[in-house]
C-alpha cells in the first residue's frame, strides 16, 4: 500500500475521523485528506510533508520511518547532510559598512580658516568690529533753521515757509530748489535726475527741508495736504488733499511741475 493508503487504513482501524486526527495533530483536515490520497501539494514542501507524515503516523501508532523512506524515494530522496561551515554561511555575502571616525583634523582646519576670514573682515571693517554709523542721505543739505518772519514787502515766500530770505540763497540758472515745511507729519522721498535718493524719511510736523540739484528733482509726498511747498523761490502752498500721495517733478527756471 502507498503512504496515504497506509495512514488512511490505520485511522479507520483506530475508529478515528479525519477531524479527530486533525485536532490531535494540529494538521488541517484538508491536508490530512490529501495525504491519504497521496497528494502532498498542500503540505508546503518536502520538509513539511515529512513532518505531517511523521505526526500522523505516530498518533496512529504506525512506525513512521518506512513511510518517510518511501516518501523520499518517491520525491527525490532525503536532503543531504550539510557541512557546518556551509550551514552557517549566508546565501549572499554580507556587506558591512565601515564605521568611520570623525576627521577631527579636517574639522579643526576648517574652523581655523573661518576664524582667519573673520579676522580679515574685522580688520577691513574697523578694529572695534563696529559698522560705521550711516550718514543721512540729505546731510549735504541740512535742514533750514526757522527764523521769525514779519509780514512786509518782498517776503511773502519767507512768511509762508517761516524763514528769513537770507537763510535760502536764490536758485541758479541751471539749478532747481525745492523747499518744504511740514504742517503735519509727512513721509517724503526726493531723488535727483540720475535717480539718486537725496532724502527718504518722515518729516515731523513743524520741520523744514530744502533740496538742490541740477536738471531736475523728483518729489514723492505721502500726504499732499501735510506740507507747504516752495519751488525755485515761488510759494506753491499746499500741493494736494489730505491723505493724497503725490508725485511731482521740477526743473530749473520754473515752479510748475513737469
Amino acid at each position: 500500500m502507498s503512504i496515504g493508503e497506509t495512514l488512511g487504513q490505520a485511522r479507520r482501524d483506530s475508529g478515528l475521523t479525519v477531524k479527530q486526527v486533525s485536532e490531535r495533530t494540529r494538521i488541517r483536515e484538508t491536508v490530512i485528506r490529501r495525504i491519504e490520497q497521496d497528494d502532498y501539494s498542500l503540505c508546503g514542501g518536502n520538509f513539511y510533508a515529512r513532518g505531517h507524515i511523521r505526526s500522523i503516523a505516530r498518533m496512529l501508532d504506525v512506525d513512521p520511518d518506512p513511510l518517510i523512506r518511501e516518501y523520499d524515494e518517491s520525491h527525490g530522496g532525503a536532503p543531504g547532510a550539510l557541512a557546518i561551515a556551509t550551514a552557517f554561511e549566508p546565501e549572499q555575502p554580507l556587506k558591512f559598512r565601515e564605521r568611520r571616525t570623525p576627521n577631527w583634523s579636517a574639522a579643526m582646519a576648517v574652523t581655523l580658516v573661518l576664524v582667519m576670514v573673520y579676522g580679515v573682515f574685522q580688520v577691513f571693517n574697523g578694529e572695534d568690529g563696529r559698522t560705521p554709523a550711516p550718514v543721512a542721505e540729505n546731510s549735504a543739505t541740512p535742514a533750514i533753521t526757522a527764523a521769525p518772519a514779519t509780514a512786509g514787502p518782498g517776503n511773502g515766500d519767507a512768511h509762508a515757509l517761516g524763514e528769513g530770505p537770507e537763510a535760502r540763497p536764490p536758485a541758479g540758472a541751471d539749478e532747481v530748489v525745492v523747499a518744504m515745511k511740514a504742517t503735519q507729519q509727512c513721509w517724503v522721498n526726493v531723488r535727483d535726475a540720475a535717480g539718486k535718493v537725496l532724502f527718504s524719511a518722515m518729516i515731523p510736523k513743524g520741520q523744514q527741508r530744502e533740496w538742490r540739484a541740477d536738471k531736475r528733482l523728483r518729489v514723492l509726498i505721502g500726504n499732499a495736504a501735510g506740507v507747504v511747498l516752495t519751488v525755485n523761490g515761488k510759494e506753491l502752498g499746499v500741493p494736494g488733499e489730505d491723505g493724497q500721495v503725490l508725485r511731482l517733478t521740477f526743473v530749473p527756471g520754473s515752479s510748475d511741475p513737469v
